[in-house]
């Protein structure tokens, strides 16, 4: 798995990244090399073993993104998602009636699923099978968690799987578009080679990684798209059906505001046609009131739980692996917060940004997510009053008391508008808090409480 190694102040913090995002950066990496890893060599130490994969945008399963292609006219397998073996059964007489084999695909939200291991010790997450083995195959991968590169020990479970065609593929390549800061616009990368680690591919032989940008105001020319073909260097699909390929490719990640489309493999048929075979599709959270459609599609089963909580709360969360929970007011502070934490030696069990106006609501299910953590030992809260105010915090975290069993030690530090109402609320509640001067001395508290 390839990791992005973000400076978060003094903590690193590792994301699992796209082979899109790596190959953005192929050409600056010898550059950087040298300090890089020693900066990564320190940054591993730092960070220890927390390292969760943080969902900004919204990721659809497999299935999903085919079929939202297929809608935009782009050349894709038939298939089906089913997810019983009964369901199985109907589509193989009903969809694929004189298939002599298909392929059986696990639907989960992380890549590498062709090389993974479910936990019940079937090998692979992707299986070309018989007719008459996919109801058996599929049986083995439904409810199965599966462990993948890009899941973590912990894997995922298979709620679904693809059936599709097998397709007679005469060529393998690699296609997709995200968002270049460089460029401000749309970048769409192409390499003919493909259905393997693109990230190996781009190390090795950068110069077959062909990049083109789009004018976003223009939008994409036949020039562009003759380019990417080009790139592709398909030998017998037809050139101008490809270039419109192309171009149905970019009007679907323009229209339904993707932050990232990636193909791999796109890949030439017998019968002369660009198919994408594979679809990973990301989408801009921001454009969520414009895309009801496909928003719906998300898979709240997927993600970690704790997020989904506090998306419905709204609150900024980030789920991390250490045992101090954090309860902050903006994303500064908390990223500050985060790094005395581990200044001190301890490590932050998550990233949550209050905001500067939330309500006693926010703050009490903001306490219920914290505690809901078995692995936090301790929850250290760092108010700093601007538009937020100490007492509606206070409040909250008397009532969050009340409704939630606090088995951990809680570090108060407040500071700011209405401080000593905030002060006095939690004096009188008679909650045995810990109580901090400033930030530096609520990190140590918080510590201290952690190994008491």
């Amino acid at each position: 798995m390839h990791l992005h190694v973000c400076w978060i102040g003094l903590v690193f913090v590792s994301i699992p990244i796209s082979g899109v995002q790596i190959l953005l950066n192929t050409t600056n990496r010898k550059m950087v090399r040298g300090l890089f890893n020693k900066l990564a060599s320190k940054s591993l130490k730092v960070a220890g073993k927390w390292q969760q994969q943080q969902l900004r945008r919204l990721n659809i399963h497999e299935y999903q993104g085919a079929e939202l292609m297929g809608k935009f006219g782009i050349n894709v397998p038939k298939g089906v998602a089913v997810s019983s073996v009964e369901e199985v059964r109907k589509a193989i007489q009903t969809t694929f009636p004189n298939e002599k084999e298909l392929v059986v695909k696990s639907q989960i939200l992380a890549g590498g699923r062709g090389l993974g291991k479910f936990t019940s010790g079937l090998q692979g997450g992707v299986h070309i099978v018989k007719a008459e083995q996919a109801e058996e195959i599929a049986g083995k991968m439904l409810g199965q968690t599966l462990v993948t590169k890009q899941t973590g020990p912990q894997g995922k479970v298979v709620r679904k799987v693809y059936l599709c065609e097998k397709m007679s593929l005469v060529n393998e390549m690699y296609f997709a578009i995200t968002l270049d800061r460089t460029t401000a616009g749309p970048l769409i990368i192409a390499c003919r080679e493909g259905g393997t680690s693109i990230e190996d591919l781009a190390e090795k032989f950068p110069d077959m990684i062909i990049k083109v940008p789009i004018d976003v105001f223009k939008g994409i020319t036949d020039e562009d798209a003759a380019k990417v073909v080009d790139g592709l260097a398909p030998t017998v699909a037809d050139r101008s059906a490809s270039i419109e390929q192309v171009k149905k490719l970019y009007n679907l990640f323009r229209e339904s505001d993707c932050t990232q489309l990636e193909i791999n493999p796109i890949a030439e048929t017998s019968d002369n046609k660009l198919v994408a075979a594979d679809a990973k599709l990301n989408f801009d959270d921001n454009a969520a009131y414009r895309q009801k459609e496909i928003f719906a599609l998300r898979d709240p089963t997927q993600e970690d739980p704790r997020e989904v909580a506090a998306a419905k709360a709204d609150l900024n969360y980030i789920g991390l692996d250490g045992e101090i929970g954090c309860m902050v007011n903006g994303a500064g502070l908390a990223m500050a917060t985060m790094d005395i934490i581990k200044l001190h030696g301890g490590t932050p069990a998550n990233f949550l940004d209050v905001g500067g106006n939330a309500s006693e609501g926010q703050v009490v299910e903001a306490f219920k997510i914290l505690t809901s953590d078995e692995k936090v030992k301790a929850i250290l809260v760092n108010i700093f009053g601007g538009i937020m105010k100490c007492d509606v915090i206070a409040s909250g975290i008397v009532n969050a008391a009340k409704h939630v069993a606090l088995k951990v030690p809680v570090v108060v530090r407040l500071e700011g508008t209405n401080v000593d109402q905030g002060k006095r609320i939690l004096k009188e509640s008679g909650m045995a808090l810990i109580t901090a001067e400033d930030l530096d001395d609520a990190a140590e508290k918080a510590v201290k409480a952690l190994k008491s």
